[in-house]
């Protein structure tokens, strides 16, 4: 496995406030196994992860927003903690960033309140779903089933609660972004 994903491109969308390790993890296993991941961020220059309860590190943005293009990658993961995904569903090329992916049958795995960029996008309607726990109500109102479990795969689509899930998590991300599109959806 340590080379399935050679020529893979990924997309990570992040601002400042995702929960660090749920973007740094997945991005490490993504890069042991070949893939070419690339951290985008609505601004050049840098990124401020959250670690737990504090301010954590700060990263390179490799690519801005507004010179991603979605159809350049194979894969997008969404890490979560509160301030990124909330500041990210604010942000209209995002969501249209994130939108490309679930339309297009791409393999999309988010973590945590990783969700809320996609319920912004409306892309969960009729997905089985999880999340941390206080987005259920928010994704059963833009119409998912949402479930309590460490990780739920559909469809190309693989949701996971929060970081005590990121090995089970990883290995579903792993396995999808390996397998790459699935069924395109029609628009929201």
């Amino acid at each position: 496995m340590a080379q399935s994903l050679n020529g893979k491109k990924v997309a990570i969308l992040v601002t400042d406030g995702f929960e660090q390790v749920e973007m740094t993890e997945p991005r490490q296993a993504l890069d042991q196994a070949g893939a070419q991941t690339h951290l985008i961020a609505p601004r050049e220059g840098k990124v401020k992860g959250w670690n737990h309860t504090e301010w954590g590190d700060q990263f390179n943005v490799d690519v801005p927003l507004d010179g991603a293009r979605p159809q350049d990658y194979e894969a997008l993961l969404l890490p979560g903690g509160v301030m990124n995904p909330d500041k990210l569903r604010m942000d209209g090329r995002a969501v249209e960033f994130a939108r490309h992916f679930v339309e297009a049958g791409k393999p999309v795995a988010v973590i945590c309140h990783g969700p809320w960029t996609l319920i912004e996008a409306g892309v969960v309607r009729g997905r089985r779903m999880t999340s941390y726990g206080s987005l259920k109500t928010d994704l059963r109102n833009a119409g998912a089933e949402w479930v309590d479990e460490p990780v739920v795969v559909d469809r190309g689509l693989v949701s996971s609660r929060k970081p005590d899930d990121l090995r089970p998590f990883i290995a579903r991300m792993l396995e999808e972004f390996r397998e790459g599109a699935h069924e395109q959806r029609p628009a929201a």
